[in-house]
């Protein structure tokens, strides 16, 4: 299995996952330019995905969309109320559009569906599922308990870890995007994230802790806040890989 967040933050989002033969991204929301080139770092050809996943329609989910389908022809799968919210849906090739409901079986994967509480039409994660498992889960208020049972098992997890926040509280934005970010349907902190991982039963191998916002989180906060909560819960953090996923480069393993 191949795993590279090509891109992760208020930005632009974009995941790569190869297993058992089979190639696909989670969102396209960078540029089919820097998609393609940030493959091509890892020996991959574009074309040769064999799918695109969309987990919302926010424009830093499906910013690069519309481009990715038009020159490769991409099967795009997303659920049916976020395929009708899809920005400039008209540009789309009709023929690349299908609808993920529960799950997808493509070749030799198995792609499950699971509900986000965030403020879109119909927000899900993915978890994929072939020799191993590979689970996506960001742009999430809180932990759900459906949350939490898709990524128990994960051999590699991107997991949100967004903001923490005090710094949210005393920093630059106006109140009411405080509160979204705050909110049940706004983006996971720090310290949920770390609990997120003391409740699993069996631990990932790696974790890429994803979307961490510019202005209301640090990089070494968001690891260190995550390795503490761990340690004071007796739980040996070396056991797990953690990778902290950058807005303007490519993270992979």
């Amino acid at each position: 299995m191949q795993v590279a967040v090509l891109a992760s933050g208020s930005k632009g989002n974009s995941v790569f996952v190869e297993m058992d033969g089979v190639r696909l991204l989670v969102d396209a929301g960078i540029s089919a330019r820097r998609i393609k080139k940030s493959l091509a770092e890892i020996a991959v050809e574009i074309d040769s995905l064999n799918a695109v996943f969309i987990t919302h329609e926010h424009s830093d989910h499906v910013k690069g969309l519309a481009t990715l389908c038009r020159q490769y022809h991409l099967p795009v799968y997303t659920r049916p109320d976020t395929l009708s919210c899809l920005l400039a849906k008209e540009k789309l090739p009709a023929e690349c559009l299908h609808v993920i409901h529960e799950q997808l079986q493509l070749e030799n994967l198995s792609v499950h569906t699971f509900g986000l509480s965030h403020d879109a039409a119909d927000p899900v994660g993915y978890q994929i599922d072939g020799s191993r498992k590979c689970t996506v889960a960001t742009d999430l208020g809180f932990v759900t308990g459906e949350v939490q049972a898709a990524i128990e098992g994960s051999d590699v997890l991107v997991l949100e870890a967004n903001h923490d926040p005090d710094l949210l509280r005393r920093g630059s934005y106006p109140w009411p995007l405080k509160q979204r970010i705050l909110g049940n349907h706004g983006h996971l902190s720090n310290h949920d994230a770390a609990w997120a991982l003391v409740h699993m039963q069996q631990r990932p191998a790696k974790v890429f802790l994803a979307h961490l916002s510019e202005e209301n989180n640090r990089p070494e906060l968001a690891e260190n806040t995550v390795r503490d909560i761990l340690g004071e819960q007796g739980l040996s953090s070396a056991e797990i890989g953690l990778t902290l996923t950058l807005q303007d480069g490519m993270v992979s393993l």
